[in-house]
C-alpha cells in the first residue's frame, strides 16, 4: 500500500521515468521545488480552514447574542 493508492511498483515507475526525463542532476532540485510547493499548499489550506472555523465561531457568537 503506497501513497494515495499508487503502490510501490507505481512509485518505482514514476522515479524511473523522472530519472530518464530529467536526469539525475536535476532530480534533487525538482524534489526540493515539489516539497516546498506542497508545504505552501498545505499551509494555505490550513489557513483557509482556520479562517473558516473562526468565521463560523464568530457567526455563532453573534447569533447567540441576538437571541
Amino acid at each position: 500500500m503506497g501513497l494515495g493508492g499508487i503502490g510501490v511498483p507505481g512509485l518505482i515507475l514514476i522515479v524511473l521515468v523522472a530519472l530518464i526525463v530529467f536526469g539525475p542532476a536535476k532530480l534533487p532540485e525538482i524534489g526540493k521545488a515539489f516539497g516546498s510547493s506542497l508545504r505552501e499548499f498545505k499551509k494555505a489550506t490550513n489557513d483557509l480552514i482556520s479562517d473558516d472555523s473562526s468565521d463560523q465561531k464568530s457567526n455563532d457568537k453573534n447569533n447567540n447574542n441576538q437571541s
